[in-house]
């Protein structure tokens, strides 16, 4: 009779499947961001088709279209990103290209929260700004952990607060230019409604969009990021 199998070794055939489907797993999730991003670029077309003003709409969604650049810049040379970064980016341009279609201060959303709370103003581009810190802040994060910029956690995460209020304050001192540059033109796309402290109220809502997902996201995806390395080091190794 064949003497049984050594303790802590598994039969060939269930090892195989098991690889399989580890590697089918991997497969899947590392093409989510894939499938996502050309669902990004088939919407941004898509918005291109009778938008409420047509310059507005250039303006706000080439931020998604030089994000697209960026981001497939960035896999080319460091591979694979996180799923939940992939999400994360998707979800941020959805709200950047709906955003821009209707114009801020028109998005139906926007109108239908003002209804209901009795607000005096569209605020669909506090939305905007809270996810401006929030969605990014993961982009941020990814890149500082793929490249070792920052091992120790606090000071990453304080990096990845710094880059944020950063770049909110980059997009204002934009949004300044356009409005010097293009005047009355480029109201909609400045979208203040009136309000005097709609630039500092921006920043504040991407300094609370920042400090959520910090508070509530770090942990998680530093975990997704370490299971994205596990994983590509099996595919090797196996």
């Amino acid at each position: 009779m064949q003497s049984p199998l050594p303790h802590g070794t598994r039969p060939p055939f269930l090892a195989l499947c098991t690889r399989a489907i580890l590697l089918k797993i991997y497969v899947m999730k590392k093409s989510i961001p894939k499938v996502l991003f050309a669902l990004v670029g088939v919407l941004l077309i898509a918005s291109g088709i009778q938008p409420e003003d047509h310059f507005t709409w250039a303006l706000e969604v080439s931020w998604v279209g030089a994000g697209m650049m960026i981001l497939g810049v960035y896999h080319h040379k460091n591979g694979a990103i996180t799923w939940f970064l992939g999400m994360s980016l998707f979800l941020h341009a959805l709200i950047l290209i709906y955003g821009g279609w209707y114009t801020y201060e028109k998005v139906p959303l926007g109108n239908w929260i003002q209804e209901w709370f009795q607000f005096d103003r569209n605020h669909y581009d506090r939305i905007g700004h809270f996810a401006q810190g929030f969605f990014p802040a993961m982009l941020a994060r990814e890149v500082l952990i793929q490249n070792k910029v920052v091992p120790r956690r606090g000071w990453r995460e304080f990096m990845v607060f710094a880059l944020m209020m950063a770049f909110t304050a980059l997009f204002e001192i934009l949004e300044f230019g356009a409005a010097k540059a293009f005047g009355d033109g480029a109201d909609a796309y400045l979208g203040s409604q009136g309000d005097i402290w709609d630039a500092q109220w921006d920043m504040v809502m991407c300094c609370l969009g920042c400090v959520v997902n910090i508070s509530l996201f770090a942990r998680r995806h530093e975990g997704r990021i370490e299971c994205l390395h596990q994983q590509e080091n099996q595919t090797l190794i196996h």
